[in-house]
């Protein structure tokens, strides 16, 4: 049983990780930018974009990449998968939020924020 959970999260980290890279080159997030979202150094983030190295399951990087995950599936399906659309509204000042979406998901609380915000307006559709 220990080793299927171990092959399982060594499997989710590998999605997870390869999704995020796909988050960061479709919203054009700097490995900067994507490090500083998931609580990562640059170079790591660096790393994690050209798939060297992968999200650990058990770090809170892991699951900063959930939410940020969550927040692209919100986003893709509440602007109708238009990558276009949804960078322009994570960097346009959004006034129920007083802030950039964009500057907001840089720490964790703003990540959970922006995503329980995206997730309300969703749900009226």
């Amino acid at each position: 049983m220990a080793t299927r959970f171990k092959v399982d999260a060594q499997e989710d980290a590998r999605v997870l990780t390869s999704a995020i890279a796909k988050i960061a080159d479709y919203w054009g997030l700097s490995t900067a930018k994507l490090g500083t979202i998931l609580g990562l150094s640059q170079a790591t983030a660096s790393r994690l974009t050209t798939g060297r190295t992968m999200l650990d399951p058990a770090s809170k990087s892991f699951e900063a990449g959930q939410f940020l995950l969550r927040l692209f599936r919100s986003l893709d399906s509440l602007l109708g998968s238009d990558d276009a659309a949804a960078r322009r509204w994570l960097q346009t000042h959004n006034l129920d939020l007083d802030a950039r979406p964009l500057d907001l998901i840089d720490s964790f609380k703003g990540l959970l924020t922006v995503c329980d915000y995206v997730d309300a307006h969703r749900a009226r559709v």
